[in-house]
């Protein structure tokens, strides 16, 4: 499972159904089930997302082996999920968790 922080402000955008339009518009559908986000999609066998207000959670299982082309398409659809959910970039996302495990916060 990982964390992502949310930008300041950010957190309005995910209230009631908001964070499954989200998911479902970046990998086509989603549902939730008990509070949280769940789908399945391309290499991702089952991705589950849900929100304290302050981050984001993400637990992902991914599937092995899949052709190059639906990883990549994968990994796309992921970086855009998270963008508009968390409202950091993948450069940002990362600088921040470069950061926070530098100061020991990881």
């Amino acid at each position: 499972m990982r964390a992502y922080e949310l930008r300041r402000g950010h957190a309005k955008n995910l209230e009631d159904d908001k964070l499954r339009a989200i998911a479902a518009e970046a990998f086509v559908s989603a549902t939730v089930e008990d509070g949280k986000v769940v789908l399945s999609f391309g290499a991702i066998d089952k991705l589950t997302a849900w929100t304290d207000g302050k981050q984001l959670f993400v637990d992902m299982v991914m599937k092995p082996g899949v052709p190059d082309d639906v990883a990549t398409d994968t990994i796309a659809r992921n970086n855009r999920f998270l963008e508009a959910a968390t409202g950091y970039s993948a450069k940002e996302r990362s600088k921040r968790a470069q950061k926070a495990a530098k100061d020991g916060k990881l």
